[in-house]
């Protein structure tokens, strides 16, 4: 890790300059900066996989302050594929998923406070993977194992496995969090205790391999199963994996621990609305950002957190698309796999289920994932793997009962032989 206040040097010197008073004088701007990609996310002090009040502070920002967050791919393994391979590959658990960068105290942030922050550069590193993953959401219909591997610049990811495919630079951090306090904890762990219980799909805090900070979150450490993962996002934010949240928009996070402990993480070149494979284009990336503290501001994020930013951000990389629509029609004697925990006898019997968004959105993609293999030539799984880094699963409507409906879009400008 490193901490520490600098002028302003190479690529962050543009950013700085949107910081500029209204003087018009350009001053050196006090930049705190965290993160050793060099090291493991267990090695170094400035990164954790898990969630808990009790994760000690990195760093110390002011608002206003410009904070760079060296930030590591949501395996925390090293991409080049000259690198020699991780031991810790292979982990069923996926223990080190997802290494996020910080926790930084925002000096003056209390809980109840809202903690604005404004995302001002992202910048890519050379590699990025996408595979399909066991909670890919039709995973059950195509498996795999497919990883494809992408060559990243400032603009294009291209990859020999996808040859065709050119996917444009929309990079988002897909974890932007603070922590939770020590009520939101017992709360988050209560409620996911009692859906592991009753059968439902939850990444457990008692899987402790390869935790981090191990001394808190680890086998013996003082607080050792009791550390909720990063997977699921939450009331505080976390791995929300919102695409809109790139370089302009700002996100609101309620502040439930004095400092709130910002952190962020699994940083996405691009993705679709979905991220249906299970992953996007996994990257290293350094992110840069300032901060607002909002005080007695009257919004309360109960749900979740806001974020706002240019209309620009809401539209696909493309001049033209193509699209699918789907509707929440089975065959009967199906059962959803994701329907399956709940031991419902009556959706056996139904080939139409009552506004069931969740099986509009397959039968969107399914559509699509076959558009796209028979219209380009791409095995199942290579189309899988286009969807999730460029597919958006969009809502078209939700009370035209009982048939609510879902549309994936597809830009075409990804092809190169548009």
């Amino acid at each position: 890790m490193t901490w520490r206040f600098t002028s302003h040097t190479g690529f962050v010197s543009a950013v700085l300059a949107l910081l500029v008073g209204c003087a018009g004088q350009a001053r050196a701007q006090e930049i705190v900066e965290l993160g050793d990609r060099s090291a493991n996310c267990d090695e170094d002090p400035a990164c954790f996989n898990r969630l808990h009040p009790a994760i000690p502070m990195a760093a110390r920002a002011r608002p206003g302050e410009t904070i760079v967050f060296h930030s590591r791919n949501a395996s925390d393994f090293d991409l080049d594929p000259e690198a020699p391979p991780d031991p810790r590959d292979g982990d069923v658990g996926k223990g080190t998923v997802h290494p996020v960068t910080g926790p930084v105290h925002i000096e003056g942030g209390e809980p109840g406070d809202v903690l604005k922050v404004r995302i001002l550069d992202i910048a890519p590193g050379p590699w990025a993977y996408t595979s399909i993953t066991s909670n890919g959401f039709v995973t059950e219909e195509i498996e795999g194992p497919i990883r494809v591997l992408w060559r990243l610049n400032r603009d294009v990811a291209v990859s020999d496995d996808l040859p065709g495919v050119r996917i444009p630079n929309r990079s988002f951090p897909g974890i932007v969090t603070v922590l939770p306090g020590p009520d939101q904890h017992a709360q988050m762990m209560a409620r996911e205790a009692a859906l592991w219980e009753a059968g439902g799909a939850v990444s457990p805090p008692t899987y402790v391999t390869h935790a981090s900070p191990q001394e808190i979150c680890g086998e013996g450490g003082t607080h050792s199963g009791e550390c909720l993962r990063t997977i699921p996002p939450r009331e505080h934010g976390g791995n929300m994996d919102i695409r809109y949240l790139q370089v302009g928009a700002s996100v609101y996070l309620p502040c439930y621990v004095q400092g709130c402990g910002l952190g962020i993480g699994d940083v996405h070149f691009a993705q679709g609305d979905g991220e249906v494979s299970g992953t996007a284009l996994e990257m290293d990336a350094t992110v840069t950002l300032i901060t607002e503290l909002i005080k007695d501001d009257g919004r309360r994020l109960e749900r979740g957190p806001h974020y706002e930013g240019p209309s620009t951000l809401l539209d696909i990389p493309s001049r033209s698309f193509y699209a699918t629509t789907g509707f929440p029609i089975k065959e009967q004697g199906e059962v959803p796999a994701d329907m399956r925990y709940l031991e419902a006898d009556k959706v056996a019997t139904l080939e139409n289920l009552s506004k069931d968004i969740s099986l509009a959105a397959r039968n969107a993609l399914l559509e699509m994932i076959e558009y796209i293999s028979e219209t380009y030539g791409y095995t199942k799984e290579q189309a899988y793997i286009i969807a999730s880094v460029a597919v958006d699963l969009r809502i078209g409507q939700l009370v035209d009962v009982p048939n609510v409906g879902v549309t994936a879009i597809l830009p075409l400008d990804i092809f190169e032989s548009r």
